[in-house]
């Protein structure tokens, strides 16, 4: 038997087209479908042909305390790129603060919040 591939995440975010657009603008992604949701919500499929986030928005957002060490939270995305400088340079440009630089065996990485919940690593193993 084959292992089991990673399909997709669903994410809650404030504003599903404006998180699609900076991560199409980042990782050379595109925006696999738009529409309505369950109860009423929006969600757009972004990502890749393999995989992607689902970026959901309900009707009515509740205010709730995000934080990664509540139970079922995601902690950060982890986003592999060939480019790591380049694409902290794109991270930048759009007006991202980047943090938590670190060289590591086998790789480097950098984070930055995606949005006011979602933290994302971006991460490289190239040389």
């Amino acid at each position: 038997m084959r292992p089991a591939m990673f399909e997709h995440v669903n994410l809650t975010v404030t504003d599903p087209d404006k998180t699609a657009e900076v991560l199409c603008h980042l990782f050379n992604w595109h925006v696999r479908w738009s529409g309505p949701a369950k109860d009423e919500g929006y969600t757009v499929h972004v990502g890749s042909e393999a995989a992607y986030l689902a970026l959901y928005k309900p009707k009515h957002l509740i205010d709730a305390d995000i934080d990664h060490r509540n139970l079922g939270k995601v902690n950060h995305l982890g986003i592999l790129v060939n480019e790591l400088d380049a694409v902290e340079k794109a991270v930048i440009a759009l007006g991202f603060k980047t943090f938590n630089h670190g060289d590591y065996e086998p790789g480097r990485r950098f984070y930055f919040m995606l949005s006011e919940s979602i933290e994302a690593e971006v991460v490289s193993y190239s040389s």
